[in-house]
């Protein structure tokens, strides 16, 4: 019988479980942007009672709040003067790479710790920011990563850094966005810049590498700019087989996370891969962003070169950024500018589309029966995930988003461009 899910994949709504894990990594703790929390607030506005509290973070960064207990946990840069095009940007000081946790209950600022200074950044897009990578939290240690700029373990209690790398070398040439993961003592780190494409495992508890693998496919290209993707992976069982689902430009790979041994590959095109991949109906579900196939499913059995056993693929309205939501044999989706839509997670058949107002990079969320946008203009749409669409809310904030959303019980917790909020429905459950 096959192994449906270990961690980090799509669940369908489990009915009787009253609250999630911790919101530990980038799109939750299955990794998969769903909750299944009951209970969040569905209409809001700035001012309103469900506001509990809405802290500045100063700076520019675009990594996703993750929680543990009552701690809240991101990271920040300095806000940046760029030009229109990514040149190197021209500094009178050194850029600051911080690690922020406010207190859950308050709001407070509990640490902000200066982990990295970078004299000489490399290029990076002015759509992209130096603290990009969302940090995965577990017991006792955070992990942060700006890319090659650096990466950290700190204390959480004390803020201590436990341990850094910063020899993981890489022209990111539009910036880092590609987030860490932690399984089997591991942590995973992706790589896949201008210059070089690899991804590599260090030993949580020292920092220490325990492999590294380098891409080895033939790209078709000696642009290196045509190299470069953003993706954070995905960990699976199936057939009894772990396996590591990294996306990034022209194909995917999956490793064996133990080894790194690469077990399979499917060429798919593309390239500036960001979306997070999905797992169900004993597929794997991939967005690839730029090319001719920029949303695939294929099932993951196999080794070598299985392309040919792609399920489907399709390029109706898929995001490039936001991260799809799998839900049964249902797969919702926002796209950069503002589409929603539902497909058969099956056949790739379109059941409905619905343009919403605004700019999407954010990827959306799911729990208690609807899915929640976040728009770059501050524009929060809610909507039944269904087979009909029908919009129950919208709502807007003062600041826009392209970090992702998380939950922490009753609470959305949401990073704009300049606050960070805590948002909770008046006299719901406790």
């Amino acid at each position: 019988m096959r192994f449906a899910i270990l961690l980090l994949v799509v669940l369908t709504a489990r009915v009787g479980i009253a609250h999630d894990e911790n919101w530990n990594q980038f799109r939750g703790p299955r990794g998969d942007g769903t909750s299944t929390e009951r209970g969040l607030p569905v209409t809001f506005s700035e001012g309103s009672p469900e506001i509990v509290w809405k802290t500045p973070v100063p700076g520019r960064a675009w990594s996703s709040p993750v929680i543990w207990g009552k701690q809240v946990w991101m990271t920040n840069a300095p806000e940046v003067v760029q030009g229109t095009k990514p040149d190197k940007p021209k500094l009178d000081k050194p850029i600051e790479l911080s690690a922020v946790c406010v207190d859950f209950d308050t709001g407070a600022i509990v640490h902000n710790i200066k982990l990295f200074e970078v004299k000489e950044p490399q290029v990076t897009h002015p759509t992209n920011t130096f603290a990009s990578p969302t940090p995965y939290v577990e017991e006792g240690r955070v992990y942060v990563h700006f890319g090659a700029y650096g990466t950290a373990c700190l204390d959480t209690k004390t803020g201590q850094t436990i341990w850094e790398r910063r020899d993981l070398e890489c022209d990111h040439f539009r910036g880092p966005g590609s987030s860490p993961v932690v399984y089997h003592g591991m942590l995973y780190l992706t790589f896949d810049g201008f210059d070089v494409q690899y991804i590599t495992a260090l030993d949580k508890m020292t920092g220490k590498t325990v492999w590294r693998k380098d891409r080895n496919i033939d790209y078709g290209t000696t642009d290196g700019d045509a190299k470069k993707a953003y993706s954070t992976p995905i960990l699976i069982q199936d057939e009894g087989r772990e396996l590591l689902i990294s996306p990034f430009a022209k194909a995917t790979i999956a490793y064996d996370p133990r080894t790194g041994d690469p077990i399979w590959t499917v060429r798919h095109g593309g390239m500036n891969a960001a979306g997070r991949p999905l797992f169900g109906n004993g597929l794997l579900y991939i967005t690839t962003a730029d090319g001719p196939n920029p949303l695939i499913a294929i099932p993951p059995q196999g080794q070598g070169d299985i392309t040919e056993r792609m399920a489907w693929r399709s390029n109706k309205s898929t995001p490039k950024r936001p991260s799809p939501i799998l839900l049964g044999d249902l797969l919702f989706m926002i796209n950069d500018g503002g589409v929603a839509s539902c497909l058969d997670a099956k056949t790739s058949t379109e059941i409905w589309t619905k343009r919403l107002s605004g700019e999407y990079w954010a990827s959306p969320l799911y729990a208690d029966g609807l899915i929640y946008c976040f728009a770059q203009n501050g524009t929060i749409p809610v909507f039944k995930a269904s087979r009909e669409f029908e919009q129950v809310a919208e709502n807007k904030l003062d600041s826009g988003f392209v970090a992702s959303p998380a939950v922490a019980g009753k609470s959305l917790v949401l990073r704009s461009k300049t606050h960070l909020y805590r948002i909770e429905k008046v006299g719901g459950e406790k």
